[in-house]
Parts: structure tokens; sequence; C-alpha cells
């Protein structure tokens, strides 16, 4: 089992699966500080490891990530435009690691997810949460339009005018709300959530590697192709994988009924 441990963010990878911790719990996981860079430098490692498959999203603590610290952000003697502007492009790469790093992605939801928390988990592949879980994009209550991708990754899952219900007229709503708009795709106990994230990490690091890999690709090929041009690679791609060893191992154990035994090949 591989740690890394940066100021705001804890680093671990036990196998296929990575996990990324929001590290400031006293604070409730809020933004200040150097999380920004931390988080990108952490989902960059990542990104660039080809052992890990799945990569797990979560807060320390109680909650998962409320945005800014809005205590240090009033506090500052720079205030607003200053302050935002010691902050560069390259500490917002946060969404595009998340949405297209070549492992699938999963947003672990405890408690608060407002603001550039709620576009980060966004820009997952998968959202669950927990049942205490509360979310809200918050930013026009701050004065401010937002960040983290969020109009591009909400109208996506859930269509462009629910998406900008949500950001024109902020608010918060519960775990239950965001299974059934279609936020979150699970929802569960408290007491239940961390082993039933961690296990459904499990089970999508247990598929075929080259199969997981592909499946994440595809769905990036079809957000930027035509429907044409997407099954053209698609294909190419779905070829690919029918010559691997991991793929004939599939159909191979399915007709001997046990379990499949993937080499990543």
């Amino acid at each position: 089992m591989a740690s890394h441990a940066y100021e705001t963010v804890l680093y671990e990878a036990a196998g296929p699966i990575a996990t990324v911790t929001l590290n400031r719990p006293t604070r409730r996981n809020s933004i200040a500080g150097s999380m920004l860079q931390d988080l990108n430098h952490a989902l960059e490692q990542a990104a660039a490891d080809p052992a890990v498959r799945v990569l797990v999203l979560t807060g320390a603590g109680r909650d998962f990530c409320p945005g800014a610290d809005l205590d240090a952000t009033a506090g500052s003697s720079d205030a607003g435009e200053s302050s935002a502007n010691r902050i560069g492009e390259d500490d917002f790469r946060m969404t595009r690691l998340l949405h297209e790093m070549p492992a699938v992605t999963i947003a672990a939801v405890n408690g608060a997810c407002a603001g550039a928390g709620m576009g980060w988990a966004a820009a997952c592949d998968l959202r669950v949460a927990a049942q205490s879980a509360r979310f809200n994009t918050a930013f026009l209550d701050v004065g401010v339009a937002g960040d983290m991708g969020g109009p591009w990754t909400l109208s996506r899952i859930l269509g462009p005018a629910k998406a900008r219900e949500l950001y024109l007229l902020p608010g918060k709503f519960d775990a239950a709300e965001a299974l059934r708009i279609g936020l979150v795709s699970r929802v569960w106990a408290d007491a239940d959530f961390a082993a039933e994230a961690r296990a459904l990490a499990e089970r999508l690091a247990g598929a075929a590697p080259l199969a997981l890999r592909t499946l994440k690709a595809n769905f990036l090929t079809a957000e930027r192709s035509s429907l044409a041009d997407y099954l053209a690679i698609e294909s190419q791609r779905h070829m690919g994988l029918f010559r691997t060893e991991d793929t004939k191992e599939a159909f191979k154990a399915i007709v001997e009924k046990r379990k499949p035994r993937y080499v990543g090949r």
C-alpha cells in the first residue's frame, strides 16, 4: 500500500484503487491555502499511475467539501479579486483530471458538497452519497458565477434545464433528492457508507482492466464526436479487445462457471 500526505489532501493507493481524501476536517474540508494545488498534484499522481484502475474522491470527517473557506476568504486583506488573481489557470485542472483520467473516478460524498466540491463531484464518472450528504451549487449566494466546470458537467448529467435551475436558484438539497434527480446513483446509511463505497470501487477494480479503460475512453470519445465518427472508433477498439488475453479469459471463465483471472493483456 502506497500513501502520500500533502498538506491538505491524503493520497493512498492500494492495488488498483487510489483514494484521494480532502483533509481539512476541522474546517469541513473547505478550500483554503494549498488545497487546490495539493488536489491537482494528487490527481496527477493517480492519472499517471497505470496500476490505478479506480479513483475514489472523498472527504475526511463529516463532510466532502462545501467549497471555499468563506472565513479565510472574507478575512483576507486582499479580499475578492486580488486574492483570486493569485490562483493560476493550472490550479483548476482538477475537473479535467477527474473527468478524463484513464481510471474510473468515484465521488464518495459524505456531508456537505457545495461550490467547487459540487463541481468536483460532478466531474467524476460516478457519484454516491451518504444519507447525511447535502448538496448546493451556492455560487450566486456569494456573488460569483462559479468554477470547476459545473455548468458543463451538470448539463450532461441532469440536462440543461435542471442544471440551470440548480445554478440560477441555489439552495440546499439532500441525498434523497440527489438520487431522485440522478445526480447520485447510490445512497447508503452513514454507518455503511465507507464500506459500501469501498465495495463499489472493488467491484469496478475487479473488471477486465483493458476493457474498463477502453469503456472510459469510449465515453470521452462520445462527448466530442458525431455518431458516425464515434462508431468507427468504437468498433476498432471493440475488435482490438477481442484479440486480448483478458477477453478470451472472460469468455472462457463464463463457460467454465468460474471467476476470471485477468492479467491486463
